[in-house]
């Protein structure tokens, strides 16, 4: 019989949300160019992107990994920021899918907006209201 831990292991050491891609390139080219994630981990048909500190976002070729693309995308990321109106003039400047303009939930104590990938996951930036 094999005993088990009394405490838990060491880790983890990264969160990785794992996204999956039709047309992996453009995917590449969205997440460098207009997000300006910087690659952690090539794995060839997986790039994993660093978004913040140890949160990583993997972007998967559909025909290789464990799952397909499909939709609807019932997945967002969200990245917060510490000036969301910067944010949402760099975005528009890239000419990006579903665009909303920036709205503040008091609720929420945020300010944000969100727009496509280009397969349609929908990411959200926010800054908190102060």
């Amino acid at each position: 019989m094999v005993s088990l831990p009394v405490t838990r292991p060491d880790g983890p050491m990264l969160g990785i949300t794992f996204l999956y891609y039709r047309d992996l390139d453009r995917a590449i080219a969205f997440y460098e160019g207009v997000l300006g994630f910087r690659l952690a981990i090539d794995q060839g048909w997986s790039k994993i992107y660093c978004v913040t500190g140890a949160a990583h976002v993997g972007l998967v070729d559909e025909t290789r990994g464990m799952h397909r693309a499909c939709d609807p995308k019932p997945v967002q990321i969200c990245i917060r920021v510490p000036n969301v109106d910067a944010w949402h003039a760099w975005v528009k400047s890239k000419n990006v899918e579903g665009l909303t303009e920036t709205k503040s939930s008091s609720a929420l104590r945020i300010r944000a907006f969100v727009f496509n990938d280009p397969e349609g996951y929908q990411i959200e930036v926010q800054s908190a209201l102060d």
